[in-house]
């Protein structure tokens, strides 16, 4: 029997407007390493991901692998490809090239290139989610409650123990996300995320726990949290 693989595809295409530092975020400094590489080094390091295909803007592809592939030795990148004009065009890019190195029953878990607290364990479990034949969504339980509002003007308020708040990595067998996304493609339709495509395809969707430390650096204040949990992690007091 043909082992199953697993591969990891780390979109990381997008332009960071909302940090305001003149750079794209995944290259922003976080105790010493890029963003990026941080999270390139949780799946280099995990026994369980077979290969990781990177997408990136394609002006940043040479400074990319030289600046982060090669530099801190990324051996399981098979390749960097360009992004697209949205999330759901680069994660789809990335599908595309995997398909040279994926079979059909291979498991793809998509994980955002700015979340660097990803976890082993948070590998180990979506992985066997979907080899017991479902889908996988990483997410932790909402802790505020959330309002339904039509202009400005609350119209529901959902019972708070039914949300949850997703992250990633979303692991899916290769064939059925690239069959949702190129049925997303062709009929026009934009996902919040790539769980949502499955979901419009009947697919079944497992919750598997997250942390609240893996949050996606989007903005100045998430990069401030992200340097808290690095201290946290390697017990380093904070300075007078």
């Amino acid at each position: 029997m043909t082992k199953i693989k697993a591969y990891a595809l780390i979109p990381a295409a997008g332009m960071g407007k909302r940090m305001g530092a003149g750079m794209n975020k995944q290259y922003l400094q976080l105790n010493g390493r890029p963003i990026l590489a941080h999270t390139l080094a949780v799946f280099e390091a995990s026994t369980l991901i077979d290969g990781i295909m990177l997408v990136i803007p394609e002006d940043e592809i040479p400074y990319c692998r030289e600046h982060i592939v090669s530099r801190f030795g990324f051996r399981k990148v098979l390749d960097i490809v360009p992004g697209g004009q949205e999330r759901q065009h680069s994660v789809m890019n990335g599908l595309n090239a995997l398909q040279q190195h994926a079979a059909p029953d291979d498991i793809v878990l998509i994980h955002d290139g700015v979340r660097p607290f990803v976890s082993e364990s948070m590998l180990q479990a979506s992985i066997r989610t979907v080899a017991g034949g479902e889908s996988a969504l990483v997410a932790v339980p909402a802790k505020d409650t959330i309002k339904i509002a039509t202009n400005g003007i609350v119209v529901q308020t959902p019972d708070r123990e039914t949300l949850w708040q997703a992250q990633t990595p979303q692991s899916f067998t290769f064939s059925s996300i690239i069959k949702a996304h190129q049925d997303a493609a062709d009929h026009q339709f934009t996902g919040t995320d790539d769980a949502s495509l499955i979901e419009r395809s009947g697919g079944k969707v497992r919750i598997v726990m997250g942390d609240y430390r893996n949050i996606k650096i989007t903005t100045p204040e998430d990069l401030l949290l992200a340097e808290a949990f690095c201290r946290a992690i390697n017990k380093v007091p904070d300075q007078a």
